[in-house]
């Protein structure tokens, strides 16, 4: 009772405290009248709550019992059906557009942060030097093409005189077996001379040895006698004569003899040889053809070497870091500026080791781009990377020294997008943009 008391001189005046079941409560002054509760210390009655109180909280609760179950469904369905990340980016290949020939530049058409298209004029070079190593060039391969012209001719020119050769030494052949037959019936016919000859010169002979006694003893006249000697002359004369006349004839023998050897020779030699001479003839016009192609080829360059002169946009994209202005003198292989492509982009994302266990090749990707408010764009797994960003790096670790920490690695996964064309018609994307791939793992 004292502590009841003392609690009720507590009070703040002007209220009235009630114990019920051993508990105070503090009513304020003036409650029991508008709650319509007695004053003498009895129970308080508690108001009645309305329907539409009721109704009320059990459609919060309600509320927040569906919201739970659909917090923990979502949940259990990301950490089950799918994998993301916030460590992914936009990747693209970004093009380097350089020089491909020296020369000074005339004209730039383009400036930082410029969109352009396949084919778009870039720059410009002075074409003066360039033209005018496509006119020597041209000039070289007019001199080659009539070398090449003259050669080409000579190649059935020397088929027809080899072949003429070949024939003119057969026919020499001919004409010398010929010749050797002649001189050999011409030697034989002076042999047959000197034995005509021999009996001739043996019968006169033996004419003037028989007139010899006779004229002597007056039995033929001295005028027979003469004529037998006169005759005998004449028959050894005639046979010296056959024998200088045989010995030319077998001089034209041996004669005849070597000029056929020489002609047989020279028709084996030409036989021989024809064809290599048309075989060189040819290889000569080959050479000359080979020439024409080199001429060519130079004149082909040098077109190049011309178009070059002016520089184009090789794919689709934004100008940017441009490094080239009017009058600046240009090296082979010197940069000018680089494109951003803005159609061939994927997205590379570093997976943790530990989410790729149920990751494969052409599973469905949901795209989140922060740079675009949350926009979502399609894609699919292309590649799993071949090692660890840790290990790609410049200074990947070495575990083998000091005090070894396990750390989950990451591994770069490669994500095309399906749609690119469609989802990025306004060109909103851009390499370097951070993005949060979830992966349908399931």
């Amino acid at each position: 009772m004292a502590d009841n008391n003392d609690q009720h001189q507590q009070q703040p005046e002007g209220a009235q405290t009630a114990q019920i079941s051993g508990t105070v409560q503090i009513q304020p002054q003036g409650g029991n009248a508008q709650q319509g509760q007695p004053q003498d210390g009895k129970k308080d009655q508690q108001p009645e709550e309305t329907p539409e109180k009721s109704s009320k909280r059990k459609a919060i609760i309600l509320i927040v019992v569906v919201l739970l179950v659909l917090g923990a469904g979502f949940f259990y369905w990301r950490s089950t059906f799918t994998e993301d990340t916030d460590d992914a980016q936009v990747d693209g290949d970004l093009f380097q557009v350089s020089a491909r020939v020296a020369g000074q530049v005339i004209h730039v058409d383009v400036t930082d942060q410029q969109m352009v298209k396949a084919g778009d004029p870039i720059a410009e070079l002075d074409p003066k030097d360039l033209q005018v190593a496509l006119e020597q060039a041209e000039a070289s391969l007019a001199t080659a093409q009539a070398q090449y012209i003259q050669e080409s001719v000579n190649v059935p020119i020397t088929g027809v005189n080899v072949r003429t050769d070949v024939q003119t030494s057969n026919t020499g052949v001919a004409n010398n077996v010929a010749t050797v037959q002649q001189a050999q019936a011409n030697a034989e016919a002076a042999r047959s001379r000197i034995a005509q000859a021999k009996a001739n010169a043996l019968k006169a002979k033996i004419d003037v040895d028989r007139y010899t006694p006779l004229v002597a003893k007056d039995v033929i006249s001295k005028q027979q006698f003469d004529q037998a000697v006169a005759t005998a002359t004449a028959t050894q004369a005639q046979l010296d004569e056959a024998e200088r006349s045989a010995a030319a004839s077998q001089q034209q023998v041996t004669a005849a003899e070597a000029q056929l050897a020489r002609a047989q020779a020279q028709d084996v030699q030409s036989r021989q040889n024809a064809p290599q001479q048309v075989k060189v003839q040819q290889a000569k016009a080959n050479a000359a053809l080979a020439s024409v192609q080199q001429a060519q080829a130079k004149v082909d360059q040098a077109k190049l070497n011309l178009s070059y002169a002016k520089i184009v946009a090789p794919i689709d994209g934004i100008v940017s870091k441009k490094n080239v202005d009017v009058g600046e003198n240009l090296g082979v292989g010197q940069d000018l500026l680089t494109i951003v492509p803005l159609r061939n982009l994927w997205v590379t994302a570093n997976f943790k080791e530990t989410q790729l266990a149920k990751m494969q090749k052409d599973q469905k990707v949901d795209i989140e781009v922060d740079a675009l408010g949350g926009r979502h764009f399609e894609g699919k797994i292309t590649q799993v990377g071949g090692a660890t960003g840790s290990r790609l790096s410049l200074f990947p670790p070495e575990n083998a020294t000091g005090n070894y920490v396990k750390v989950v690695q990451r591994i770069p996964v490669r994500i095309d997008f399906t749609n690119l064309d469609k989802e990025n018609g306004d060109n909103a994307l851009r390499p370097g943009m951070s993005v949060v791939p979830s992966v349908h793992i399931k």
